[in-house]
């Protein structure tokens, strides 16, 4: 079942936000607004001309703390799964990576971590009867945190590998997919394959799936005589899109969620060119984590597969524009990407 909620109705194209417009109910979190929320709290005026930006998209979002979730209903199956540890506690804590939208981002009492992420969370929380408490990480301080029992589980956008599967369990709920940004204007038309790279300068994210993919076709491309790609890192998303649209970089390549957000909300600044599987040249899967050996994964497992059952985890990636990285069935860990 489900509460009303506001819905995005963008289809397979999600993006980011920069700045938040002031007195509006629904907001559009355009890639302007990105910037802004990254290095400022400046508020950018003209309310009233971002949402009919966002109407235009066919986008409609909702970024107060009242997000009024799509919910689903407790799973006996699921919670006959919970390891005994876990029988008696009221609250799973999950961490999140609040900053990207629309994966998990801040709304705007800047506090509050709201997007597909938070929603998939909640999802699971309501199937294993246990309230949530969303945790606020840094991508690169999840394992820590489940290493240390600071939270249960992470849902932040993890690809499941075969190296991580040493330490933590997985319990997979969406396609892993990966896209090429660029301007509106660029000359860039496609990005299909190792050659179209060549020589470009590419933002992308220190120590990802995407920059492993990067850097195998760069050393492919030099080893047939073409030009290098220059790779280029910044600290955050909102830090990019303006290297971006300064014309500083010529490409980000991060995940497509993101990526397609940004091209929705504005077209006349950013298109897609070209999506990859984040496993390339396999197919990887992104999962709830949680600690190696504590029984917890089977139980958020089943907690996927009833609310992917009932319709209520469809109704949540429509939400977000993330139909096309849907699951059809949550597995226990999946095949991960091999070691490098």
């Amino acid at each position: 079942m489900s509460r009303p909620t506001t819905r995005n109705l963008v289809g397979s194209r999600p993006r980011s936000p920069r700045r938040r417009a002031a007195a509006a109910l629904l907001v559009l979190p355009l890639v302007a607004a990105l910037a802004a929320c990254s290095s400022s709290n400046a508020e950018e005026p003209g309310g009233n001309q971002l949402e009919a930006d966002a109407k235009a998209a066919g986008l409609t979002v909702n970024l107060t703390p009242d997000q009024d979730r799509i919910t689903t209903t407790e799973s006996a199956e699921a919670v006959a799964l919970l390891p005994e540890a876990y029988a008696d506690v009221d609250t799973l804590t999950i961490a999140v990576s609040a900053y990207v939208a629309p994966l998990s981002f801040l709304a705007d009492d800047e506090k509050t971590p709201i997007g597909n992420e938070t929603d998939i969370a909640h999802l699971i929380g309501d199937a294993l009867g246990k309230e949530v408490q969303l945790e606020v990480k840094a991508w690169a301080d999840w394992p820590l945190a489940l290493q240390s029992g600071d939270v249960d589980a992470t849902i932040a956008n993890v690809t499941v590998t075969e190296e991580r599967k040493e330490l933590f369990d997985f319990s997979s709920y969406r396609v892993d997919q990966l896209g090429w940004l660029v301007q509106a204007d660029s000359e860039i038309a496609e990005i299909d394959e190792a050659a179209d790279v060549a020589g470009l300068t590419v933002a992308v994210g220190s120590g990802t799936n995407q920059e492993k993919i990067l850097l195998a076709w760069d050393e492919a491309n030099q080893a047939e005589g073409l030009e290098p790609v220059n790779i280029e890192y910044f600290e955050n998303d909102g830090d990019t899109t303006l290297a971006l649209q300064s014309g500083r970089i010529d490409a980000t390549f991060g995940p497509n969620a993101t990526s397609a957000y940004k091209a929705a909300v504005a077209p006349q600044d950013f298109k897609v060119v070209g999506i990859v599987n984040g496993g390339w040249p396999d197919t990887a899967q992104i999962a709830a984590a949680t600690l190696k050996g504590n029984d917890l994964a089977p139980a958020i497992t089943a907690a996927i597969n009833h609310a992917i059952e009932d319709g209520s985890y469809d109704k949540v990636l429509e939400r977000w524009g993330l139909t096309e990285e849907a699951v059809t069935e949550s597995e226990t860990n999946p095949a991960g990407l091999p070691k490098s």
